[in-house]
């Protein structure tokens, strides 16, 4: 069921919540920290605007606005995989100075209408990247 949270100060702190089964929540917080995207010492993502995607059985993954993301080292792939719970995803290169990192990004540009707060946003496999760094 979807849900909107302020705390004390106003500050959204719970985007949506959605379950698409009472077996499978899935939840997206506003993320008050900095997060970079960085592979071999050049960030391709730096933003304060990040959503935190908690999934049932799942590490939470940061969704980051494309805005904040370097779109021009993206590449679309044509591999798409459909998730029962949030929608078709489309997948993107990494294209970095020393070579591609295949599928290495990924977004979910028209997810279900409980998700629609990630649509557009590109999240990265920590395991194809050096790091996704999370500071104050």
């Amino acid at each position: 069921m979807p849900r909107l949270r302020l705390c004390c100060r106003g500050f959204l702190t719970e985007v949506r919540m959605y379950a698409s089964s009472d077996e499978h929540p899935i939840t997206i917080v506003s993320n008050p920290h900095r997060v970079r995207v960085i592979q071999q010492g050049v960030t391709y993502a730096d933003t304060l605007h990040a959503l935190t995607l908690h999934e049932t059985g799942l590490a939470p993954v940061q969704y980051l606005p494309r805005a904040d993301v370097n779109m021009a080292r993206l590449t679309r792939s044509a591999h798409r995989t459909h998730c029962p719970h949030k929608g078709d995803a489309s997948y993107f290169h990494l294209r970095t100075e020393d070579g591609i990192v295949e599928n290495a990004a990924w977004s979910y540009e028209e997810p279900f209408d409980a998700l629609v707060s990630i649509a557009g946003y590109i999240a990265f496999y920590p395991d194809r990247v050096d790091q996704i760094e999370q500071t104050s």
